[in-house]
Parts: structure tokens; sequence; C-alpha cells
């Protein structure tokens, strides 16, 4: 037995197990939480959604779960390089797996309203709770000085409550989400030609435009955040166009997609992508307080903050007219 430390991630320690070759068969994965994370991410939810994507073949198998993590079936293939997500032959094959995944139905009773507010306020309110606990002598610290640059808890509920407002009534329906689609968490099969959606920690039901608006946002990479990587206007629109052929096929309607429903979503996604920069600034935020992961999470906060304050006059102005 072999084994493989990954070192991609921000929130756990992921190690790859195997016999031969990790890209052979009986390959598994192990995760380890990170710290604290049960503060913020549900970990029941998540071994449902495991289950949700398996049995749509969309995802891994899980084999089971213990105290501080989960053990679960590799997926053939390699994570997706930054630089491929502007290949057309590779976003459009992300695109119609995300209008795939879109088009899952709940289960009866399984509610299918969007995460989005809920998550969001709890992560404000540990947001709060971190800051207000923190001792005395850490404000003294290199670490700590940085968060003056940060709006304030109060700034960021304002801002919750703006995005709200603005965002629940354009029209996005709520469908089964990732929430979390950076290019770690896209394995690519080059020999098959598939891509592959992992880890469900954030996954649920959600509104559309935030899964899509979100995957533009990771773009700009992780390590060094780089807006000027941002998808161009025509990307997306080609992006979007794969995306609604495959939902529309995927829910049973005609596949034909007009250039009016592409500038419809592509609205959308711009205004719900400014509530994927808030909503992860937040999650790094709290990540600060909390991760032991060698990271620099209020610069990243940073990036993903000031992006969104940058943007959101020009998004909330966008209209179909």
């Amino acid at each position: 037995m072999f084994e493989k430390t990954f070192t991609e991630g921000l929130t756990n320690q992921l190690i790859g197990c195997y016999v031969g070759s990790l890209q052979g068969p009986g390959s598994v994965l192990v995760r380890l939480y990170g710290r604290r994370t049960e503060l913020y991410v549900n970990r029941d939810e998540e071994v449902e959604m495991f289950q949700v994507f398996h049995a749509h073949g969309c995802g891994p198998q899980i084999y089971c779960t213990f105290q501080n993590g989960i053990c679960y079936e590799f997926v053939s293939g390699k994570v997706l390089e930054d630089e491929l997500l502007r290949q057309p032959s590779i976003y459009r094959l992300i695109a119609a797996e995300m209008g795939r995944i879109h088009s899952i139905q709940p289960k009866c009773g399984v509610s299918a309203e969007p995460l989005l507010w809920t998550k969001m306020s709890h992560f404000l309110s540990l947001v709060q709770s971190s800051i207000n606990n923190s001792p005395a002598e850490q404000h003294c610290t290199k670490s700590s000085l940085a968060l003056l640059d940060m709006p304030s808890p109060e700034t960021l509920s304002v801002e919750t409550e703006s995005l709200r407002r603005h965002l629940s009534h354009i029209g996005s329906p709520s469908v089964l989400c990732h929430n979390d689609l950076l290019t770690k968490n896209i394995i690519y099969n080059h020999k098959e030609g598939v891509v592959k959606f992992i880890d469900y920690e954030y996954a649920g039901y959600n509104y559309q435009a935030f899964d899509i608006g979100n995957h533009f946002n990771e773009f700009a990479g992780v390590n060094d955040v780089n807006y000027s990587l941002y998808p161009s206007r025509e990307l997306q629109r080609d992006w979007l166009m794969a995306y609604l052929e495959s939902y529309k096929h995927s829910t049973g309607r005609a596949a034909t997609v007009t250039e009016a429903e592409v500038t419809q979503l592509y609205i959308q996604v711009c205004k719900f992508s400014l509530a994927s920069n808030f909503f992860w600034g937040i999650w790094a935020l709290l990540q600060s307080h909390f991760s032991s992961i060698d990271f620099d999470f209020q610069r990243y906060a940073m990036a993903r903050l000031n992006f969104y304050f940058e943007k959101k006059e020009e998004y909330f102005g966008l209209t179909m007219s």
C-alpha cells in the first residue's frame, strides 16, 4: 500500500492510498477535516451530497466516514490546470457538466431553498464572534493589524442585506449547485474527454447564477488572485451557451438557446459573482482565525472583498435593456 499527500487544499488534508498506481482501480482518497471546520460545514449534509452526486453519475462513491474525515473513491484523471479554464474544448465540458448537475431534482421532502443567505449570515456571526473573543494581546500582532484594512462586521452586515435585496428578485432559479468550483475541484480525464467535480463541502441547492459566477471568479486564481484573468464577456457568453444547451437538454427541453437567454443569464451571473466574492471574502476572514493551513487568508479576503466593492455599482446597474 502506497500513499500520496495532496497539498492543494485550503481547508482539509487529502491523502491518496493505492496499490500499484494512484490512477489504477481500487485507489481511495482519505480526507481529514481542517481545524474547527465543523463550525461552518455540515458534515451530514456533505455525505448526503456525495450520495446524490454519485447516484446521478456525477461524483465518486463514498466508502466510509469517521470522526474527523471521510474515505471515498478516487476519480481517475488530474486536477485541472488553471490555464485550461480558457480552452474552449475544456470550458465547454465544464459548462455541460454543470448543466447536468443543475438539472438534478431534489428528493421528495428535501428543501430546494437557496442556502446562500443562511450560510452567509452564519459566516458573519462566526466572524463577529471570533473578533470579540480574540485575546487583547492579539491586536498587537502583524496579522491582526491587517484587519484594520478590512470592512467592519457592521459594514459586512449592511452589504449582506444590500445583496439580498438586489439578488433575491432577479429570477435566478434554485438548483443543485457545487458552490465551490475552483480548478482543484475539477478532475479532467484527458483519455476519456470528460470532467468531474469533486468535494461537496459547500454543495446544496442554491441560485443557478451563483454557481456559475462563483466559477468565473475562480479564473482569477487562489494563491495569487489576479482579476485581470477574469473571463472576457465573449468567453462567458460562449460558456453560457454550452451550459444552457446542456441544462435544457438535461431537463427535457429543446436545447435551442437564444441570444436573449444568454444575455439574461450573463447579467444574472455578473450580479451573483458579487455575492460569490463577498461570500468567500467572509469565509477567508473566518479561516484566518481558525485554519492551521499555511496560507495568507487575510490577503485573500482583501482581494475578494476589494473586487466586490469595485464591481458592485457596475454589476448592480446591468439591465436587459
